[in-house]
């Protein structure tokens, strides 16, 4: 990529990076997928079935961790705000799994015969008893 001209029309080029500011831009970079990874994962897990909770909750938590992580760096070492905003956003949905894992958790043999339900559940009005069942085997202060 060409850089941009400045203002007299001559050319701005970026400092060179030391080796040590190379090296933990790499290691930023590559934290910053792996916590990308495991975000998506836990959300597409979950989407799989009931029976991989298990899989979800450690996924969750591992993009917990090193989304925390994540975000010091970006913070501390002035990263690139996409860090910053792709770590923010990705605690978020972190968040928002840890509640939908904790939910799954209590309501597990609900959701499960729900599922099992659902995945038969040819028509509408098929998938309309499923969540009627569904909404009538939960407690009563949950339902709607």
């Amino acid at each position: 990529m060409n850089p941009t001209p400045g203002p007299n029309g001559s050319q701005r080029t970026r400092h060179p990076l030391s080796e040590a500011a190379k090296s933990s831009l790499l290691k930023t970079h590559t934290l910053f997928r792996m916590f990308i990874v495991a975000v998506l994962g836990s959300f597409f897990v979950f989407q799989l079935d009931i029976a991989y909770l298990w899989l979800t909750a450690i996924l969750t938590a591992a993009g917990i961790v090193l989304g925390i992580i994540l975000l010091i760096r970006a913070i501390k070492l002035k990263e690139s705000r996409l860090v910053l905003f792709g770590s923010i956003s990705g605690l978020v949905v972190s968040a928002v799994m840890v509640l939908i894992v904790l939910t799954s958790a209590l309501f597990y043999n609900q959701v499960r015969d729900y599922q099992q339900c659902a995945r038969h559940a040819l028509t509408s009005k098929a998938s309309t008893d499923c969540r009627v069942q569904l909404e009538d085997s939960l407690p009563g202060q949950f339902r709607p």
